[in-house]
């Protein structure tokens, strides 16, 4: 794993996760980064909706590269990466390998930007957020 992604979790690939062609499906990627990104946030205390000073966080863009196909029972590590941290937006990078083999099969990543749902705005982001997050920043 790239030494910048210092959190990481494993998922298996189920049987939903499969399409027509037998392998993983390209929209599943984003649920496993989604997924990704709520055990990285919630191993840093945070969540989603919360992430301090009643901040929450809303995506605005998505990319996914896919590198090589992945199957039913694959185990797949995800590394999570928090970088271009600005005054409301940062980026959540994202390297997925399979762990038979290593072999990285996609990387992405999302932007996001911190939000007060309560007044529907983008808002700065919470230092305590970032303070936490510190080991993570590239």
């Amino acid at each position: 794993m790239d030494p910048r992604f210092k959190f990481h979790t494993t998922m298996r690939v189920r049987i939903g996760d499969i399409n027509y062609g037998g392998h993983m499906s390209n929209d599943r990627y984003l649920l496993y980064f989604h997924d990704a990104r709520i055990r990285f946030l919630e191993s840093l205390g945070f969540s989603e909706a919360d992430i301090g000073e009643g901040a929450g966080m809303i995506m605005l863009e998505a990319f996914v590269s896919y590198k090589a196909q992945v199957f039913l029972g694959d185990q797949l590590r995800i590394g999570v990466c928090l970088c271009d941290i600005g005054g409301v937006r940062f980026k959540i990078e994202y390297l997925v390998e399979r762990c038979s083999d290593d072999k990285c099969v996609a990387k992405g990543y999302t932007k996001m930007a911190a939000f007060d749902y309560a007044r529907r705005k983008v808002c700065k982001i919470p230092p305590a957020f970032i303070e936490r997050a510190q080991f993570e920043v590239t």
